[in-house]
């Protein structure tokens, strides 16, 4: 088996919690870490953080979680806590805080 096949097999130890709106099964990990960070950090259970973390590792983490689209305001301010990061450095904060535009008629 290729190192390819052997990182589409490896899947971390979460429950489906966070992933109703999606088939857990057909989740690639590798391809979609950001997606799968994002819901783990947003709707699941502190054991599926732990283990997202231990799965990505924190550096990883770190790195890709601060790409996030959205993240709910106490996950952003926990994410900041502990891993010692500011909201500025999260890009769904930067959008979030872009005041609206008036529209030109």
């Amino acid at each position: 088996m290729g190192i390819m096949n052997e990182l589409q097999l490896r899947r971390p130890g979460i429950s489906t919690t966070a992933f109703w709106d999606v088939d857990f099964t057909t989740i690639d990990f590798e391809k979609n870490d950001l997606f799968v960070m994002e819901k783990i950090a947003n709707y699941g259970t502190w054991d599926d953080f732990v283990n997202i973390v231990r799965f990505y590792g924190v550096d990883r983490f770190k790195l890709r979680i601060i790409e996030s689209a959205y993240l709910k305001k106490d996950v952003l301010n926990f994410l900041c806590v502990i891993f010692d990061l500011d909201q500025k450095d999260f890009k769904c904060y930067t959008r979030r805080q872009s005041p609206n535009q008036h529209w030109n008629y």
